[in-house]
């Protein structure tokens, strides 16, 4: 069953509809089961020895698992060349959860790659209402082998984190689109907070929501400039975090001087 829905700016689009519930659950399991049929086996894998040492068993701050003395850390340091206090914040919690038995911590990042692709999904689902392609894509991105990496290393608990507030974000910024108001602009300017404590690659979040504007949401014709304008604190939010990031790496000596890498050497490593 198809029907027409007319929003603000996006023009009418045929919207998919699943004929019964159990046709649309039967998509999340389906979703959920390939991506567990394919991680299920890393919550056999031990911690490694590369980032998990300076993320969970061997700091001190992060083995006490979350207390009071953790939580002003996690927000203050510049440990490990980066500022992202969510993630300090999950591996604690993980800590007091589970210890420091890895099983655990290597689920928790599944649970959020499952959680993810099944946002992912239902994000898209709702912004183009094409059922089939936005379940098509959730799937590809639920099983591209470049997510291994992240699923299958607790010290990338960052990525799995950030990768669910930058799909959250979408999702409000497409509730926010339909009905504009305060309260849901600023649960999207603070879903895109989020996930830059989580990991500062979500700087670049801004630029995708202006291309979401043209496509599917179409309003960059109809909304104009304000289009542009209310975008200006996510800016201001991805200016800050790259200041912040900046300073971290090069407190902790990530930054390499031009004299050390002249800026011909950057470029051909560029290339």
């Amino acid at each position: 069953m198809t029907r027409k829905l007319g929003a603000k700016g996006r023009g009418k689009k045929e919207i998919d509809r699943p004929q019964h519930p159990l046709f649309y659950f039967f998509i999340l399991l389906a979703l959920a089961a390939v991506v567990l049929a394919l991680y299920w086996r890393v919550g056999n894998y031990e911690f490694i020895n590369y980032d998990d040492p300076s993320y969970v068993t061997e700091n001190p701050h992060v083995r006490e698992g979350l207390t009071l003395e953790g939580f002003f850390w996690a927000w203050t340091t510049t440990y490990s060349y980066n500022w992202h206090p969510l993630t300090w914040l999950s591996h604690m919690a993980d800590v007091s959860f589970y210890g420091l038995n890895p099983k655990g911590h290597h689920l928790t990042n599944l649970f959020f790659h499952i959680a993810n692709t099944l946002l992912l999904f239902e994000v898209l689902r709702r912004m183009t209402g094409a059922l089939w392609r936005s379940a098509f894509v959730a799937a590809l991105f639920g099983i591209h082998p470049l997510h291994v990496e992240s699923v299958a290393w607790v010290a990338e608990r960052k990525d799995v984190l950030s990768a669910f507030f930058w799909i959250l974000t979408m999702g409000a910024y497409f509730y926010y689109t339909r009905r504009p108001n305060v309260v849901r602009y600023l649960l999207m300017t603070l879903s895109f907070a989020l996930g830059l404590t989580a990991k500062p690659m979500l700087v670049t979040l801004p630029f995708v929501l202006l291309l979401l504007d043209h496509w599917p949401l179409g309003r960059l014709r109809s909304g104009g400039r304000n289009v542009f304008l209310e975008k200006v604190p996510l800016f201001m939010l991805t200016g800050a975090s790259s200041v912040i990031t900046y300073i971290a790496q090069q407190r902790e000596g990530a930054v390499i001087s031009f004299e050390e890498f002249p800026l011909g050497i950057r470029v051909s490593n560029a290339f």
